[in-house]
């Protein structure tokens, strides 16, 4: 298990079929014991097809785990059992917190900040996929401009935390955060740090 002092956070970006998830698998695939924390609710047969489609693409020796909107205990709860938990993703997350009776803004803001200081005190290391949604047509309904604005918030907050941030364009990384001097950090088994040569 790896220890606080090697524990890294990587916070994975981008927009629809962009390789997010892709890539999010193969940085959990250098981990031994890896938790998938599926946000994902089986709601239609296209959503049961890329739940699917997911699972035949991840490793069959990691453990899943369903949190369609309880992520923060779940953090809780399998953080001491694992290497490194993956979330996939936070745009689904907060889509089924918004949509709970008790899903108003100030609700779902208490939820994200639990959420967040989990993230922080968490014992293994973690890659989350999310949704770059700011890029996008202004949705044209009020509740569709305020999932817009509390998912760039729950982004932010998760980027100020995270050691690295990748956004993905056309399949390729981009790395926004956690470089320095022409040199990228890398996750490495038992979640330690590796200097890459860029």
């Amino acid at each position: 298990m790896p220890s606080r002092l090697s524990k890294t956070v990587t916070l994975v970006l981008g927009g629809a079929r962009s390789g997010k998830s892709r890539y999010a698998q193969e940085l959990a695939s250098a981990f031994e014991r890896v938790v998938f924390i599926a946000t994902a609710r089986r709601s239609d047969s296209e959503m049961r097809h890329k739940i699917s489609e997911h699972q035949r693409q991840r490793s069959a020796s990691w453990r899943t785990v369903e949190a369609p909107v309880s992520l923060e205990r779940t953090l809780s709860e399998e953080g001491p059992k694992a290497d490194l938990l993956l979330v996939d993703c936070l745009t689904l997350y907060l889509a089924n917190r918004m949509g709970r009776k008790s899903g108003g803004r100030g609700q779902v803001r208490t939820h994200i900040q639990r959420f967040c200081e989990g993230v922080r005190t968490t014992e293994a290391s973690m890659v989350i996929v999310s949704n770059e949604t700011g890029s996008g047509v202004v949705p044209s309904y009020r509740s569709g401009r305020e999932y817009r604005d509390l998912l760039g918030e729950l982004n932010q907050q998760v980027a100020t935390i995270a050691d690295r941030v990748i956004l993905m364009v056309t399949g390729l990384h981009l790395i926004v955060k956690g470089s320095t001097g022409g040199r990228g950090r890398t996750l490495s088994k038992g979640g330690r740090r590796e200097e890459q040569q860029r």
